[in-house]
């Protein structure tokens, strides 16, 4: 593709996102105002539904503009046995802002509509932050570990921020997503946390340990899922917006939720190393199964 395609394409892009985005964040941040002003629980679930519909119209938009790029390749194994009518906790490695958009298009149809652990920065983005609020998902706000050392009264804050967006879950059927890294994956990232992984930063366990301690039984089933660019993993967002986007692969698995599982992540010790355990191993083979893709994708296969 040119320079001057690619940068046309850019532009059309960008807009038709932007006028989506408006289009359907509008109406939800109106749906938020009613919300905050008339704190009525059978008005709230109303408009919590009405919210999420316009959610659905937004990712149906995104699938549309993703369409409009005929180099575009799907590669998803795993989205057998999925259900509108079940809770699950949706997780994932985070490599790029088209990660969100991914999850949104694919899982549209399948699962009941995302609800995702945000940055406390993107509350600030216009349309984006309000419509978010209204939607019911939590913002977080990260602390680096000197900033708790001088204020420690501070830790912990993110888990009750977990706990209370979860109990707003249980009125009807939700899919909690959450990047479990914290932060999108880089080399310099990499080398920041000294990561034991090839293709991942090491997993934050409080976030999803408090999401299955607060909806405990209501979740079906966890939901692994692994994200991988092979021929854009430089700038899979900014290829998505050219059309330089040429294949995404998703795999996708299902996880009971095993009674060892459930626990005080806060106050047991032993629990708690045990969860961050099996978490651990978990992303091992998440790690493995990047490699995996990667290796075909150098074998031209």
């Amino acid at each position: 593709m040119s320079r001057l395609l690619a940068a046309i394409t850019l532009v059309i892009s960008v807009a038709l996102t932007i006028l989506v985005t408006v289009l359907c964040s509008v109406p939800i941040i109106i749906a938020g105002i009613i919300k905050l002003l008339l704190p009525v629980p059978a008005i709230w679930r109303s408009i919590s539904k009405f919210a999420d519909f316009m959610m659905y119209c937004w990712c149906e938009g995104l699938a549309l503009l993703l369409r409009l790029n005929p180099h575009l390749k799907w590669d998803v194994e795993g989205l057998e046995g999925l259900n509108k009518k079940n809770w699950y906790l949706l997780i994932c490695n985070h490599r790029s802002w088209a990660d969100i958009v991914i999850l949104c298009v694919l899982f549209r149809k399948h699962i009941p509509m995302n609800k995702y652990f945000l940055k406390q920065q993107l509350a600030w983005v216009p349309f984006i932050g309000f419509a978010c609020w209204a939607l019911d998902m939590p913002f977080m706000k990260r602390y680096t570990r000197g900033y708790l050392l001088r204020h420690p009264e501070r830790r912990g804050k993110d888990i009750e921020t977990t706990r209370k967006s979860c109990e707003k879950f249980r009125i009807h059927p939700t899919s909690i997503v959450n990047f479990v890294e914290g932060s999108r994956f880089t080399l310099d990232k990499r080398l920041e946390t000294r990561s034991v992984f090839q293709n991942l930063l090491p997993p934050k366990a409080a976030g999803i340990a408090m999401a299955l301690s607060v909806l405990g039984p209501q979740f079906d089933k966890i939901l692994n899922v692994t994200l991988c660019y092979p021929e854009n993993r430089r700038s899979p967002f900014y290829d998505m917006l050219t059309g330089k986007m040429t294949r995404i692969v998703v795999r996708v698995s299902l996880i009971p939720i095993e009674e060892e599982l459930h626990g005080d992540y806060v106050n047991d010790k032993v629990f708690k190393r045990r969860f961050q355990g099996w978490l651990n191993e978990l992303w091992h083979e998440k790690d493995a199964l990047l490699d995996s893709i990667m290796q075909k994708k150098k074998a031209g296969q």
